[in-house]
């Protein structure tokens, strides 16, 4: 098995068994007792016009995490999708996750032509764990519905200080691979949209998708606010940078900067 297909494979396994060994501990009330939060924000970016595009256009995006609390901090990134944590035990979290997708309509400059990328989500589950007290890794594998019904992956590595008690700085590596049914939702070209277009006729197969490196400063203004400002850059690679899409109308160099607040929420069930 290639390391593309294994290492979601391992990833999606950890997930899946992680709420089974919670529930083992004792019965599933006894475990949706007790402290919980809810995570809620939004984030102001500048990011390419689409996946893979050279134009770049002024956005927002929901931050939304829930989950059982733990006794440390625990560090969260931008990169984290809506997440909804089902096992925790300080080092090691793991539970499902979900990403909305918004529609790529056809009349963005750049993808004048292609048929249109209907609105959709990803669903799915991640796993974090702490190797070291100032370092989390974490991965993300979720299948997709409606815009797509491919299959990705991400996985992120951040190393994170704390200047001050309130202000922290973090970074680290990307990379995510797909299937081949997201690509070609993406960066697949038809003969019909090659005749429109005049973009090469493109079949993608699936791989990795992208590599990158990305950092933040985070700000805890009070004990529920986090304000954060973050740079990512990425480098498409594989089906997505041999696409005609990226080749002719796009760049393979993706670049997002933007700002972040969000509020968290502490209950009890």
């Amino acid at each position: 098995m290639s390391p593309a297909k294994s290492l979601p494979a391992a990833i999606a396994a950890v997930v899946l068994f992680a709420p089974v060994s919670a529930r083992a501990e004792g019965d599933f009330f006894g475990w949706i007792r007790g402290d919980w939060y809810l995570e809620v924000g939004v984030t102001g970016l500048v990011a390419p016009n689409f996946e893979g595009g050279k134009k770049y256009l002024l956005g927002a995006e929901p931050i939304i995490s829930l989950g059982k609390a733990g006794g440390d901090t625990r560090f969260s990134s931008r990169n984290d999708n809506i997440s909804l944590g089902l096992y925790d035990n300080g080092n090691f979290r793991a539970g499902l996750n979900g990403k909305l997708l918004l529609r790529r309509d056809s009349d963005t400059e750049g993808l004048e032509g292609l048929d249109p990328v209907r609105w959709g989500g990803e669903v799915g589950g991640f796993a974090e764990f702490y190797p070291l007290e100032w370092l989390r890794v974490r991965g993300e594998v979720r299948q997709g519905f409606r815009a797509h019904h491919g299959v990705v992956a991400d996985f992120a590595a951040d190393a994170f200080y704390d200047v001050t008690p309130e202000v922290r700085i973090s970074g680290g590596p990307r990379m995510s691979f797909a299937s081949a049914s997201y690509f070609d939702a993406y960066y697949g070209v038809n003969a019909a949209e090659s005749v429109a277009t005049g973009l090469a006729e493109y079949k993608p197969g699936g791989g990795l998708k992208s590599v990158g490196v990305g950092g933040a400063v985070t700000w805890k203004v009070t004990d529920p606010i986090t304000a954060s400002l973050f740079g990512e850059y990425s480098r498409l690679t594989g089906p997505a940078a041999d696409s005609s899409l990226v080749r002719q109308n796009g760049s393979k160099d993706q670049f997002t900067i933007g700002i972040s607040t969000s509020y968290r929420f502490d209950f009890k069930l």
